[in-house]
């Protein structure tokens, strides 16, 4: 096993020619509009007292935020993914192909019937307020409107396990101690969490939110969610128990597990060479999950199994809610009382947050640099789709949609192909021109509109009729095979492996983890520590110690705060753990979750900035000191080294759909102090 598998590699994402030159000449646009300013102001900058020097320094730093160009700029990034939209929205409908199809089908399942489980603990434990029919309207119908409207389309939509924790939570507090009912109350309490999405996409949350968030968090809500997968399958499995005859139940234990392990068998068809066609291999892995669901759903029906009772899907048979005190899709949520409409602010924030973070990484592990993205990508958009889906929901009396975990990146990885590129390289002062292999992902809106308007046909009652002969026992397997899919690919699952393998037989560290011993000096003998594992092992124990607390509070009344602390471990890491652990290992096991770099290397950088300040270097730089200018995500790009990677890069697209608008974040003058703050 390589190192790379168990940690996170650095980006590999290179700057294309086009890029490089766009931010070259954005930066001298700059540094020369910043020149002319000191010219003009020079003589008498300091002629007159200004009623700016007066100002406290917070409303300075408050004001050059909200500025044009300042990172708090209303609307700023919400208009950069609006330019991107329209950018890419025309190309990503011209691509379909056979691999399109068949990832449509493969979500269309990953997609609808954990949906289906979620909606079955949702009908016992919310009163039947929510079933089945409610669960498949809101995915489809959200689904949908991201797929057409969206700025990422690979994001996939759908209740989540979490948000089914939370929503079991606020209608027993409804019922048992509040006393009012659940869906107005669940309504307002969405309505709240919308006005609160637009907030957050206007004021560029993800700038100053997300850009903090490291893989240690990351890597421990996907760990939540296979954890939150394996518990579901364990409750239908109990049910079963409860209600089926013990030969049936011992049928639903084999179903189960015949499901998951027939899924992941054919999974690995592509690597069964030589054995069957190419084309039969690649349809068997890329269809695998669909053909185990419905082989295990067809089994039961035939010879003597089909005379065992059965456990199957509770469905309606008519296009009308669930309960059966409604008779249509509407809540009328303006007769909640007054106090209580405010009250719901509380449990909105609570669920913003979750939906927040829950999109958002998402959408950051669906496009990560291994799927190899190019097409122009945002947030703050997508936020304000979110908010606008999540009103439309609670006003129609449905559970909410945001982006699942781990369906999101298994879109992705459904959708990966090998492309040639072409690259130059220099060989003895001769440029040469080579082919290389590369692994991408299909950026299309297809799949995502294929496979929601799928299952949005299933509010019909034809189609929730079959949907209905769905044994639990499937849905069980299911659940293990996704949360088998989701642990295969969390770097936590590896680093455990190392907590049980011999010190022998672990893979060399970098010399640079190496304990550096303070008091030896240069003259000794002495051979050099080798590095040691046991930090590492810490830090991978910690994770999912933390993982593990999190799962037990979603167990218990307080579960509706689990989300506070996804949030709290972002404070965490970055001021904690840092004095726990030695910076070069957090530098190696962690990383920024959207952006390159790691929060060691930032200091590392702002500890250079501010001691080429002190020496008076940093003087001459325009508005990208030492010949940086800003870059994507607010990194510093080196002129020269843009200048190399455009040289290299000799396959740049020339598609402009595949081009970022960036408005970046302007520098601002603050005139007590004489100099650029943020």
């Amino acid at each position: 096993m390589s190192l790379i598998s168990a940690f996170r590699p650095r980006s590999t994402r290179e700057t294309s020619p086009q890029k490089s030159r766009l931010r070259l000449r954005r930066g001298h646009r700059r540094q020369d509009h910043t020149e002319s300013e000191a010219e003009g102001d020079g003589d008498n900058a300091h002629s007159i007292i200004t009623p700016s020097k007066h100002t406290p320094k917070p409303l300075r730093v408050l004001r050059g935020s909200v500025s044009a160009g300042g990172p708090l700029r209303p609307f700023r990034l919400v208009k950069q993914d609006i330019l991107n939209l329209r950018r890419r929205y025309v190309s990503d409908w011209k691509i379909f192909n056979q691999l399109v199809f068949a990832s449509a089908v493969y979500v269309f399942f990953t997609n609808l019937l954990p949906g289906i489980t979620f909606a079955s603990d949702l009908y016992v434990l919310t009163g039947k307020s929510w079933g089945a029919i409610e669960v498949v309207f809101s995915t489809g119908l959200c689904g949908i409107i991201f797929s057409l409207f969206s700025i990422q389309p690979l994001t996939i939509l759908g209740v989540t396990g979490p948000f089914s924790v939370l929503a079991e939570n606020i209608y027993s507090l409804c019922q048992e101690i509040f006393n009012i009912p659940f869906l107005p109350f669940m309504a307002w309490s969405l309505i709240h969490s919308a006005w609160l999405h637009y907030v957050l996409a206007i004021i560029n949350a993800h700038d100053w939110t997300m850009r903090y968030v490291t893989t240690f968090a990351t890597e421990i809500f996907s760990l939540l969610n296979s954890i939150i997968y394996f518990h579901k399958a364990i409750q239908e499995l109990e049910r079963a128990h409860e209600t089926l005859s013990f030969a049936a139940f011992l049928y639903a234990v084999i179903g189960a597990a015949g499901t998951m392990l027939l899924a992941i068998f054919l999974s690995t068809a592509e690597n069964w060479r030589p054995l069957f066609h190419r084309y039969i291999r690649l349809g068997l892995a890329e269809y695998a999950a669909a053909i185990s669901i419905i082989l295990f759903i067809g089994l039961p029906h035939v010879g003597e199994l089909a005379h065992l009772d059965k456990m199957t899907l509770p469905v309606s048979h008519s296009f009308r809610p669930t309960s059966p005190d409604r008779d249509r899709f509407f809540v009328e949520f303006w007769k909640l009382p007054i106090g209580w409409i405010f009250a719901a602010v509380i449990p909105g924030i609570i669920i913003t947050m979750l939906f927040f973070f829950d999109h958002e990484v998402s959408s950051i592990i669906c496009t990560i640099d291994r799927y190899g993205t190019r097409k122009p990508g945002g947030f703050a958009w997508d936020i304000v789709l979110l908010g606008t889906t999540t009103a439309l929901c609670g006003i129609l009396g449905i559970p909410p949609s945001n982006g699942l975990l781990p369906q999101a990146p298994l879109h992705s990885e459904s959708l990966m192909h090998t492309e040639q590129e072409q690259h130059t390289i220099t060989v003895d002062g001769e440029e040469k021109v080579e082919n290389r292999e590369v692994r991408r992902v299909y950026e299309q809106r297809w799949s995502a509109f294929l496979h929601s308007g799928a299952i949005l046909l299933f509010i019909s009652p034809p189609f929730m009729t079959v949907l209905g002969l769905t044994p639990t026992s499937v849905l069980a397997g299911l659940f293990l095979f996704m949360g088998e899919q989701s642990l295969s690919v969390n770097p936590i699952l590896y680093r455990t492996f190392y907590l049980l393998t011999p010190p022998s037989e672990l893979p060399s560290l970098p010399p640079s983890l190496a304990k550096r011993d303070s008091s030896s000096t240069g003259t000794d003998n002495q051979p050099p520590q080798s590095p040691s594992y046991i930090p590492i092992h810490l830090y991978t124990i910690l994770q999912i110690v933390i993982t593990v607390a999190i799962f037990i509070l979603t167990l218990t009344r307080a579960a509706p705060a689990f989300p506070v602390l996804i949030i709290a471990l972002v404070p965490f890491r970055l001021l904690v753990m840092n004095r726990w652990w030695p910076r070069e290992v957090l530098r190696f096991v962690d990383a920024w979750a959207c952006r390159e770099g790691t929060p060691e290397d930032d200091e590392d950088a702002r500890a250079n900035a501010k001691t080429d300040e002190l020496r008076g270097e940093g003087s001459s730089g325009g508005s990208g000191e030492d010949g940086f200018l800003s870059g994507r995500d607010g990194n510093a790009v080196n002129i020269d080294t843009a200048s190399r990677a455009a040289r290299a890069d000799g396959h740049g697209s020339n598609e402009s759909e595949n081009d970022w608008i960036e408005l970046d974040v302007r520098m601002h003058t603050d005139e007590e102090i004489g100099r650029k703050i943020s």
